[in-house]
């Protein structure tokens, strides 16, 4: 897919990144794909989400379009130096490490901006300073303690939900938040550090079940057990044991309901004349709705739900989508190099932003990087000749 005409909003801005794994590739994914250069500095043995199996298989080409490679040992004294002369070109610096570890090499916010007040700092962490910011955290660790594993799972079976949400959705608040210096700086000229974080992230998302509880004095079930605000509002298993979400989430729809699937004598039983008095028979309304919505296929559903404007959703699998006909129509997936495994050097299909800037999607400029694909021509733009990068790298300061 082409990207949109014209200039993009972030075209001209250089983001520097030490990042790894999902929350800080997607801060730096998110400015890349609006237009910013965005140089990824990976280790000498490269960055460890190329190579992982499993779950983890998509995370290098997802979330690494759109940017260049430069492997710099940040071990190495020299290797420090070249990654600080990097920075000091850049409009931002990202980083997603443990607190402390950029200071080491001279690389936090404090050291990079005594010398260039203007850079933008996005940090990305576990947790905001405070008591909890010493400890390892992960995506599954803040859905646990925050949470978000107790109201996705069953009562007494706590489960993370099914994608890296706090990681992806940490990512874009730093993004966010760097969007927001980026105006401030046009305004006063000077940066700031930005600070992102997992637990926040998911405190965030599960904020709506706290004020609930606030406001009625009654903590939040998990979701399979919770309370609906909709009497119908669920997954149906229907005919050949398919499966289908249905949802009448107003009085009109429930009339529409009723009509379109001929039950007559529920649209007229007093006892189900508004949607509260639904909710509160639920536990004789819907196995009455499942027994006569199991007549149909999930296909015939969809086309009378559809047909109707009634809520309606099949299930579908991730691996689904690459067929989704709405996705194709849109340009919501795009054609993406793997550039590691035993399928590099093929492409396969990944999903873009979510949204659109005049009229279009945000597309892939350029394809996620090979490893240290760039590491040349960048040093040799910080004025290294290649005999300078000839020793840096028998060092193993750059690879």
């Amino acid at each position: 897919m082409n990207p949109p005409a014209g200039k993009l909003p972030l075209e001209g801005l250089r983001v520097v990144e030490f990042t790894h794994m999902v929350m800080g590739p997607t801060c730096g994914m998110v400015l890349a794909d609006m237009g910013a250069e965005v140089i990824k500095v990976e280790p000498i043995e490269g960055d460890r989400t190329r190579h992982l199996l499993g779950s983890g298989a998509g995370f290098f080409p997802m979330f690494n379009r759109n940017k260049k490679s430069i492997q710099i040992n940040l071990q190495s004294p020299e290797g420090a130096e070249v990654a600080r002369r990097l920075c000091a070109t850049a409009d931002v610096v990202a980083e997603n490490f443990k607190p402390g570890t950029m200071a080491k090499y001279g690389l936090d916010y404090a050291s990079l901006s005594a010398k260039h007040p203007q850079l933008i700092y996005a940090s990305l962490k576990g947790f905001l300073p405070g008591p909890y910011d010493h400890r390892t955290a992960l995506d599954e660790v803040v859905q646990m303690m925050g949470g978000l594993a107790y109201m996705t799972g069953r009562p007494g079976d706590p489960l993370r939900a099914g994608t890296s949400v706090n990681d992806i959705m940490g990512g874009m608040f730093g993004a966010i938040g760097v969007l927001g210096a980026l105006i401030q700086r046009g305004i006063t000229g000077r940066g700031q550090e930005i600070q992102s974080a997992l637990f926040e992230n998911n405190v965030f998302l599960v904020g709506q079940h706290m004020l609930q509880y606030a406001i009625t004095g009654k903590a939040a079930e998990p979701m399979p057990n919770r309370i609906s605000a909709w009497a119908v509002y669920d997954v149906f298993t229907v005919k050949n044991g398919e499966q289908i979400f249905l949802a009448a989430v107003s009085d009109a729809q429930w009339a529409t309901f009723c009509d379109v699937l001929g039950c007559a004598d529920l649209k007229a039983d007093p006892r189900y004349l508004d949607n509260n008095a639904r909710v509160s028979l639920r536990s004789e309304l819907m196995p009455d709705l499942r027994r006569r919505l199991a007549a149909f296929t999930a296909a015939e559903l969809s086309v009378i739900f559809e047909k109707a404007g009634l809520p309606f959703a099949p299930i579908v699998k991730p691996e689904e989508l690459f067929d989704d006909p709405h996705l194709q129509a849109t340009g919501g997936l795009a054609d993406v190099r793997l550039t590691d495994g035993p399928k590099a050097g093929q492409s396969a299909p990944a999903a873009l932003l979510p949204f659109t800037m005049g009229g279009q999607r945000l597309g892939v400029r350029h394809q996620p990087p090979r490893q240290g694909e760039n590491t040349d021509a960048l040093l040799n733009s910080l004025g290294l000749s290649p005999l300078d990068i000839e020793r840096l790298r028998a060092s193993r300061a750059v690879a």
